[in-house]
């Protein structure tokens, strides 16, 4: 980068490939047809008593309760038993509530009741028992095959894969996130951070693989719950403004490509950029009203970036893109609050060009909780909605799989909104080819919020899992998702 000299910019392909469409749509349609041979359901059998279904349990780092010492789960009321295929056995698990957990009032409070040690330890033995990973956990399965082959792909040839996770709250904190990051960059390489928003915007974001990440005070954040704004905050849905000189963003990552995310308006102010201390150069975003991208540096290892304004003009942030050329990014753009029909107010050419930039194999939509809570909720206006943000999804990234992540139990007035949302999900995600997965089922169906803070896997909101549950069902996700890949992988050397 020059020193003065405005840096011009056309959304360089940093990712994955354009050219390599015709082969992933190729691969894919030849090995559908086996892995959905592959992945259908085998048909249940009379599961033997004195057998216990293969495979291993995802058990809380913080407490482990052996099974043959574990105190049998308590009785709650009665459902249907959901019948698991492990490893080509099945096992019948009744995902039901212990009932003899004190009730609570029906307002949330703020920190949980007290619970003896044999409450904790039946609860955390039943938790354990219902996060064991299983194969028949995901609705529309078969939409997931495109980031099964990018994944395969990667494997083979060492190729950048990238995931978007967008989210409420849940997402915002990065305790789901980075379990599932963790998991797939063990597996196929770490891919560096990716994209991560600009400075802190709002309370409660993190990243873990972007530590240090602050900004001055007189940064304005927009597109978040109580300041829309216009709704050109590009890629993860927020922007920041300063309208002052001398305000600084400051983050550290490790990546062999880094760049700079911004707005380029008539307007624009100039931006001076730091790396490590050393002046690396000005970047001007005046100019014509679009999305730019200032590249940064390609030495690989760890940097601290800085960007600070120079003047009065307007100066707008979108983030900042730190990368591998190999492995995997798993993108957390969590806003507290949200709901998926916020996409829908994204300024769609700006979103379209950053989905392309990106060409994810993966997009993650985790929301749920925030729509269920809401008093006026319709179920038929929120099928269109999440149709209309899953249409502009796959029109931005066509080659990517979506998959949609249903909403936790939770403690909130009506808890049928709940029951109406996920079920709005799943249907609009047969409709539009996308995948869903059940939270709610693994945390063991309706009403097990509980039982999740009785072993202190949950907060006392009933609303919000604590890091420790928030890790568990991301490592259990994580599971599902590889032995999925998997199935692909046997099906697909069949293909060859």
């Amino acid at each position: 980068m020059e020193g003065a000299s405005p840096v011009t910019m056309r959304f360089p392909q940093l990712g994955y490939g354009r050219s390599s469409v015709f082969v992933v749509l190729l691969t894919s349609t030849l090995c559908l047809a086996a892995f959905d041979a592959w992945a259908a359901p085998t048909a249940p059998t009379q599961a033997d008593p004195k057998k216990k279904a293969a495979g291993k349990s995802s058990k809380v780092a913080t407490k482990t309760v052996s099974k043959t010492n574990a105190k049998a789960a308590p009785k709650g009321s009665a459902k249907k038993p959901l019948v698991r295929t492990v490893a080509n056995k099945t096992s019948t698990v009744r995902r039901t509530t212990p009932a003899n957990y004190r009730t609570v009032a029906r307002r949330p409070v703020r920190y949980a009741p007290m619970f003896s040690a044999e409450e904790r330890e039946a609860a955390l033995s039943w938790i354990n028992e219902n996060m064991t990973p299983q194969q028949e956990t995901f609705e529309n399965v078969r939409a997931l095959v495109p980031f099964f082959e990018m994944l395969f792909q990667s494997a083979r040839n060492k190729t950048p894969v990238h995931v978007l996770h967008y989210g409420d709250s849940h997402t915002a904190s990065d305790d789901f996130p980075n379990s599932l990051r963790e998991q797939f960059q063990s597996r196929f390489g770490n891919g560096g951070p990716g994209f991560s928003l600009a400075g802190r915007p709002f309370r409660g974001y993190r990243r873990y693989d972007v530590p240090n990440t602050n900004s001055t005070d007189a940064w304005t954040t927009e597109g978040i719950l109580t300041r829309r704004g216009d709704g050109m905050h590009g890629l993860g849905g927020v922007s920041i403004t300063s309208k002052h000189p001398g305000d600084t963003v400051n983050l550290t990552a490790a990546g062999e490509q880094s760049e700079l995310l911004f707005l380029q308006q008539p307007t624009g102010g100039d931006l001076e950029v730091w790396v490590d201390d050393n002046l690396l150069g000005t970047v001007s975003t005046q100019g014509d009203l679009r999305p730019a991208t200032a590249p940064l540096i390609e030495t690989p290892g760890e940097h601290r970036y800085t960007f600070k304004t120079l003047n009065s003009n307007p100066v707008r942030l979108f983030g900042t893109v730190v990368q591998n050329k190999s492995g995997v990014t798993w993108e957390a753009m969590g806003i507290n609050g949200a709901q998926a029909t916020m996409l829908a107010d994204w300024d769609e050419s700006i979103l379209e060009a950053h989905l392309a930039k990106r060409n994810p194999a993966l997009i993650l939509l985790a929301y749920g909780t925030n729509e269920a809570n809401n008093p006026n909720f319709d179920s038929k206006e929120y099928s269109l909605a999440l149709r209309k943000v899953l249409s502009r999804l796959r029109k931005g990234a066509p080659m990517a799989s979506i998959l949609l992540v249903g909403p936790p139990d939770c403690r909130i007035r009506n808890q049928h909104n709940l029951d109406l949302v996920i079920e709005a999900q799943i249907n609009v995600a047969h409709q539009m080819g996308a995948a869903f997965w059940h939270w709610r089922d693994h945390m063991g169906g309706a009403n097990s919020i509980g039982t999740w803070v009785a072993c202190g896997l949950a907060q006392g909101d009933y609303i919000h899992m604590t890091t420790a549950g928030y890790q568990l069902l991301g490592r259990t996700l994580a599971e599902e998702l590889l032995i999925q890949y998997q199935r692909f992988v046997n099906a697909r050397m069949e293909t060859e």
